[in-house]
């Protein structure tokens, strides 16, 4: 099975989850899914997060696939295999974490846990019709997670119910409080973000908001574009620091290669342009939650493209757009199944909190789950 890379059991007795290769489990080699990393030695520690869900009693099921090195939106991986969209076997399931996301949506596992730089828990959590959250950038430890140096990336949880996602996060996140995750939100008021969307993306999202019955408004992210290019500009900077060597080897898949040597001509400049416009685009979040208990948004403004789309060159640059500016920002952010109209797919709905209010956003989205199922 292309959802996972490497299959064994360790822990338990309690629920199954896979671990994406880029976090270490001990005896075992990391490789982010890349032929230039087949060398890797095994892992001589857990990464916190692996020691924390063996401590709880969880049971890890293996490996999970991605794209390589994490770096990019589709999912597709010729190297180890592409893992396959649950929703649609001719769509891409999505970047970088695509195994975990299958995983879940298949019912292999009972959740999994991803990494998310750039959307790439929420994004593929859209496209797979499963649950991700990328929490506030530091609540959960990287130690032992690859890239070690980063300003955006996050270990965060995949599950088919807010529950479960809850339950893995009380795990990997001392003091998360699984309580108040499911706690009730009646009094919560949630402010729509005035984004370009699909226009059944944009009915569904506007039908949820009806659906769960809160306070609503609408918000305007002007800076919303430039946190999205500025976060690109980033992740290729960290990126290329972490991996650019790999480019020497001969061994990385021909996107990898062309998008690292692209990312290796980030300037000190283009830099120093993306913390500006961070800092004014998290005042600009930040203030919105000031009138807001939560912000919605469409987790991806379209639905994912089709395998054979991506492999004749059809872009997937926009796929990012409204979820990785949370990276840039470090606002936690998840991304909840969203029925659409006369399809059997679903879009992704994204939930915005406060730095540090993960336990609020899974709530929030608890809330809109059994309003959609209701």
């Amino acid at each position: 099975m292309t959802g996972f890379i490497d299959t064994f059991t360790l822990g338990g007795p309690g629920p199954t989850i896979a671990i994406k290769d880029t976090i270490d489990i001990a005896g075992h080699p990391t490789r982010a899914a890349s032929r230039a990393l087949t060398d890797a030695p095994p892992a001589t520690r857990h990464a916190d997060a692996v020691r924390l869900l063996l401590d709880a009693g969880w049971q890890i099921a293996g490996k999970a696939n991605m794209h390589e090195l994490a770096f990019g939106m589709t999912g597709i991986n010729d190297y180890t295999g592409t893992p396959v969209n649950p929703q649609d076997p001719t769509r891409i399931p999505g970047g970088s974490s695509s195994g975990s996301a299958s995983l879940v949506g298949l019912g292999v596992v009972d959740a999994a846990l991803g990494t998310d730089t750039g959307g790439s828990i929420r994004g593929p959590a859209a496209c797979c019709g499963v649950t991700g959250l990328k929490p506030t950038f530091g609540r959960v430890s990287r130690r032992g997670v690859a890239p070690a140096d980063t300003t955006l990336d996050c270990v965060g949880p995949f599950a088919r119910d807010v529950r479960t996602l809850a339950a893995v996060m009380a795990a990997i996140a001392p003091g998360f409080d699984r309580a108040r995750a499911t706690a009730p939100v009646a009094g919560c008021t949630v402010a729509r973000v005035i984004v370009d969307a699909d226009p059944a993306i944009a009915a569904a999202l506007d039908a949820a908001v009806r659906a769960s019955g809160l306070r609503a408004h609408d918000v305007v992210l002007d800076e919303l574009p430039a946190a999205f290019a500025a976060g690109l500009a980033v992740i290729n900077a960290e990126t290329s620091r972490a991996f650019g060597r790999l480019v020497e080897t001969g061994q990385l898949g021909a996107d990898l290669d062309a998008r690292l040597r692209t990312a290796a001509q980030t300037t000190p400049a283009a830099l120093a342009e993306a913390e500006a416009v961070r800092a004014r685009f998290t005042a600009q979040v930040d203030a919105a939650l000031e009138r807001a208990d939560v912000l919605v948004l469409p987790t991806l403004p379209a639905l994912p493209i089709t395998l054979q789309q991506a492999r004749d060159g059809v872009s997937v640059i926009a796929m990012s757009s409204l979820i990785r500016p949370f990276n840039l920002s470090g606002h936690p952010a998840l991304s909840l199944p969203l029925p659409l109209a006369g399809t059997p797919l679903k879009a992704g709905l994204q939930i915005v909190g406060r730095k540090g209010a993960d336990e609020q956003v899974c709530a929030v989205a608890a809330h809109f789950e059994a309003a959609l199922a209701a």
